[in-house]
């Protein structure tokens, strides 16, 4: 009935797009976290639609970011985030004599061939085991399969089920996590808590990315800060002809520091969001303290809070060090202007000077003009009484002269002044 907007369905999809998995304990799952860039993400694309194609599956539509297939033996994930893709392999277990021996991982029945072919870089490894509560002791726990130093464990999902783990990287390169599940717990619910341990895990790595960019910055801003400072106080004892150095100096600092913000905040801005999801992961699991040993919580707080403290601070001192910059290059700026507005001051004042010697030299330049003008005239015009003298003209040439002489110099001046009136003063036409 309605013209449908064509995102309409993507956008509603989009809450069931990865929606955990049943789990039916015992079952062994294996989360490879490889990032990605852009040509990484396609060839991974390419590479879990291949193995549909050997196990003639159909293959996942074009511009899926999640796909699952079922290959009997085992089971693969495969969901493509912003930096990196994740492959889960779920797999049935015998958990008969778990704990007596290195126990069972889902990713040793995939193809090795296989996957030492998936793109990118592996950044997160991770084995997890769900198993019946009761199946397991906490020696058989720490004998083969986690750290006893390092062991950390809570109850979760209002005490339904138990979680242990020792967040450290054993032989095989993965991190294992143990988790124990109630009797009444459904699958649909313990699939939820799989999820989220499984994410607890991909976040806390993804966040740590910006650790290193916060510690690769902290020399540059040191030294940064430590040059802003002396241009500061330089600044304060600078004359005019310093000035305009310390402002080119101020300049070229404060490129380089939106450089170094550029190429970092991106990459702060997404930790900050994994930091964020780990938190969300975490209070979402429910967790309370079993005997007397830590949380996952507790231990992350502890753990991660000087990484994450480094990155916000980092983030931070970049924000607050372009501002610095911003305002000492405006203090500047101001100080130039202001020395540049009193120089033209100056320099009009001196016009002024200038333009009042010119009227005065005019006006002497106008009082020997009207001298100048009126002689030129009066010669004329004793010329004219020479000649007029043949028809009669009674006065001679001399006393025509003499008599002209006032009328002509008075004629003169006075149209000097007009014209004068009218160049500096205006009468309507001369102002335009």
């Amino acid at each position: 009935m309605f013209t449908q907007h064509p995102q309409r369905i993507a956008l509603h999809n989009e809450i069931h797009a990865r929606p955990p998995e049943a789990i039916q304990v015992p079952v062994a799952l294996s989360r490879v976290v490889m990032l990605c860039d852009s040509e990484q993400r396609a060839a991974s694309f390419a590479h879990i639609t291949q193995l549909a194609r050997d196990h003639h599956l159909p293959t996942p539509d074009v511009g899926s970011t999640h796909v699952r297939l079922d290959l009997g033996i085992y089971r693969v994930r495969w969901e493509m985030h912003t930096e990196f893709c994740t492959w889960t392999f779920v797999r049935r277990l015998n958990a008969d004599h778990f704990g007596e021996q290195p126990p069972d991982t889902a990713i040793a029945v995939v193809p090795q061939s296989w996957l030492a072919k998936l793109p990118g870089q592996a950044l997160a490894n991770l084995h997890i085991w769900v198993l019946a509560q009761g199946m397991l002791n906490a020696e058989m726990l720490t004998r083969n399969v986690l750290f006893e130093e390092t062991l950390v464990a809570s109850a979760v999902t209002d005490n339904c089920s138990e979680v242990y783990t020792d967040f450290m990287i054993h032989s095989d390169g993965f991190t294992r996590m143990v988790v124990l599940a109630g009797e009444n717990v459904p699958p649909r619910r313990l699939g939820r808590l799989v999820r989220r341990l499984l994410e607890i895990e991909t976040y806390r790595m993804a966040a740590l990315l910006g650790f290193p960019a916060a510690r690769s910055v902290s020399p540059s801003l040191a030294r940064t800060e430590s040059e802003l400072a002396e241009l500061a106080h330089a600044i304060r004892s600078a004359t005019n002809h310093e000035e305009p150095q310390l402002l080119d100096r101020l300049t070229r600092l404060a490129g380089e520091i939106e450089s170094q913000h550029a190429a970092t905040y991106s990459r702060f801005s997404a930790s900050a969001a994994y930091f964020e999801l780990l938190d969300k992961r975490i209070e979402e699991i429910n967790e309370t303290r079993l005997g007397g040993l830590q949380t996952i919580g507790e231990f992350m707080n502890r753990r991660l809070a000087p990484a994450r403290s480094t990155c916000e601070w980092a983030a931070r001192r970049q924000d607050l060090l372009s501002q610095r910059v911003s305002r000492v290059s405006n203090l500047l700026r101001t100080r130039v202007e202001i020395e540049q507005q009193q120089s033209s001051q100056a320099l009009l004042a001196t016009m002024n000077q200038r333009q009042d010697i010119q009227i005065k030299l005019q006006s002497t330049v106008e009082g020997l003009s009207v001298a100048a003008i009126s002689y030129y005239i009066v010669g004329l015009i004793s010329y004219f009484a020479k000649g007029a003298s043949y028809w009669g003209w009674p006065l001679s040439a001399e006393m025509t002269a003499a008599i002209a002489i006032p009328f002509v110099a008075g004629g003169v001046w006075w149209s000097l002044q007009r014209i004068h009136h009218k160049v500096f003063h205006g009468d309507g036409h001369g102002a335009k």
